[in-house]
């Protein structure tokens, strides 16, 4: 529950184009979470009127900007204190009943939401109330915030609303009642548990612990960009539709609040799929972004209290970050360390529903892999400008590991081994050893041969690929039991033996009990879909 009118919010959010794929206003069932559609991929209309929108640039604003205004002036505190008073409190303190992950890596993950109910001053122009009123608040947009562990980059994913996904067992905000786990539409999940229910939807589904949520409504996003001046888009084509109140000429135009609201409400342009709508909601995003970091704002007292005042009044935040000075300097100082070309758009991968063509499902295969970069994101330590230490610089692929499993748990050693392949690495061989004891090894460690002068910078490359606290490497061998060789997906074998005429060491990954899994990177194929936030691009 917020102490104040809680965030009342934004429009229906869209989710991306896939073959087959219409989106009605329905609730469904729901599969496995998806993720972004390639940009080839095409599109289908929705019908209806009102628009979707997402607020990936103005939910970044809605934190960030916040944080941003703090830090603007440190010794000017006070100024901001009355302006930060205004945000909304939501505690989910207890509300969640499952075992939540664990950030073992100090990044920040911040859930931003909106809600269709239209209930708030200046909100029910946006949509028929009446018909609103008994069924609840929903999320139509839903943006997981990813800020890495050096807060040197930060990552937005979008979630569709379409959705299909397992709901788990979750509190009634209604009620009190517990909820058992059902299949339904992602956004379901906040209509009926609120926003402890999509906390844990979004935790189960993804596997990361979500820090902190946000929620905003219609007015922040308009009031956000009336405080920006007005943000610059550019239109393949004019427009002039009556459902999003929107017209503009072909070109460019600088949009103030409401005329930004109805450019991310648009449906009735291009060729109306989904997909291209997020293309240009990513794009008027990265506008954002760069106005507030290379716009003089920070550097701007006046500008950062009228920014901070549109922030706070119409955004509910958790109670940790809405009551902590030192959580929202962190993220303050987070942002504003961070240029345009270090926040990226993201939408998670779908594909179409195999039991209601109106929804998405999760894409298992690429999915899985997009919150796996996320969740072992880690911050990498930079060299020693100061040493004089020649070191050998060696690439992944010539990089030769035998992965050794030290723990009791059967498997651990081909499973780590197969992800170090697909990153690159060579890997020889796999085999098992467990203490004297027959217990399993309590450390993980990397480890190189006695005469093997090279060896810490081989085992340097495989540390950085690690998840958690880069581990120094060690001189001297452990015997493995139970040696085998490891054959990579294209069917090509390799055993320790093989190299051992060869100059270049093997590093031994004995994997302990602390082992916090393997760093993977987000991969291209998602990558290719995501747009940066300094794209000289604007016009669609």
């Amino acid at each position: 529950m917020s102490n104040h009118r809680s965030a009342d919010v934004q429009d229906r959010l869209v989710a991306p184009a896939t073959p087959g794929y219409r989106s009605s206003r329905r609730a469904a069932a729901a599969p496995p979470p998806p993720p972004p559609r390639p940009p080839d991929e095409p599109g289908s209309r929705r019908s209806g009127g009102g628009g979707g929108k997402r607020l990936s640039g103005l939910a970044w604003a809605g934190i960030a900007v916040t944080g941003l205004m703090v830090a603007g002036s440190l010794t000017g505190y006070t100024v901001y204190r009355s302006a930060l008073e205004k945000i909304g409190i939501s505690d989910i303190t207890g509300k969640i009943p499952n075992a939540r992950p664990v950030n073992a890596t100090g990044a920040l993950n911040v859930l931003i939401v909106g809600s269709d109910t239209r209930k708030g001053d200046g909100n029910a122009k946006y949509g028929k109330i009446d018909s609103m009123r008994d069924s609840g608040k929903r999320t139509d947009t839903m943006i997981l915030m990813h800020i890495s562990p050096g807060r040197d980059k930060a990552q937005l994913v979008s979630l569709p609303r379409d959705s299909m996904v397992q709901i788990p067992s979750c509190t009634s905000e209604a009620n009190g009642a517990i909820l058992p786990s059902t299949r339904g539409m992602i956004n379901s999940a906040y209509n009926t548990g609120g926003i402890a229910c999509t906390v844990n939807t979004i935790e189960t589904l993804t596997g990361i612990r979500v820090d902190h949520h946000v929620e905003i409504d219609f007015n922040g996003f308009k009031a956000i960009v009336d405080a920006l001046d007005g943000i610059e888009v550019c239109l393949n084509t004019a427009v002039d539709d009556k459902s999003s109140k929107l017209k503009l000429p072909r070109g460019r135009s600088t949009l103030n609040g409401e005329q930004a609201l109805g450019y991310v409400r648009l449906r009735k342009y291009g060729n109306g799929s989904d997909l291209q709508r997020i293309q240009r909601q990513q794009l008027f995003a990265s506008q954002v972004v760069k106005k507030v970091t290379t716009g003089g704002v920070l550097a701007n007292p006046a500008k950062l209290l009228s920014l901070i005042n549109a922030a706070a009044s119409s955004v509910t935040m958790d109670k940790e970050l809405a009551t902590s000075t030192n959580k929202l300097l962190e993220i303050a100082e987070s942002a504003r360390a961070l240029t345009a070309s270090k926040v990226q758009f993201y939408t998670v991968p779908v594909l179409a529903d195999p039991e209601d063509s109106n929804r998405v499902i999760w894409d298992p295969a690429r999915a899985p892999k997009l919150w796996q970069a996320l969740v072992t994101d880690t911050q990498l330590p930079q060299p020693d400008p100061s040493s004089t230490v020649k070191k050998v610089v060696p690439k992944v692929e010539q990089v030769k590991i035998q992965v050794i499993n030290g723990t009791t748990t059967p498997g651990k050693a081909g499973e780590v081994a197969k992800e170090l392949s697909e990153l690159g690495f060579q890997i020889v061989g796999t085999g098992n050893a467990l203490t004297a004891e027959g217990t399993s090894q309590p450390t993980t460690k990397l480890l190189y041969g006695k005469r093997d002068t090279t060896g810490p910078d081989y085992a340097d490359v495989l540390a950085r690929k690690l998840s958690g606290t880069k581990r120094p490497s060690t001189k001297g061998k452990v015997k493995v039991t139970n040696p085998a060789p490891f054959t990579d997906g294209g069917g090509t074998t390799q055993t320790v033996s093989d190299t051992k005429a060869e100059k270049t060491p093997v590093i031994q990954l004995l994997i302990g009990e602390d082992f916090s899994g393997v760093r993977t990177e987000i991969p291209d194929a998602i990558k290719e879909t995501g747009i940066s936030a300094d794209t000289k691009k604007i016009c669609a």
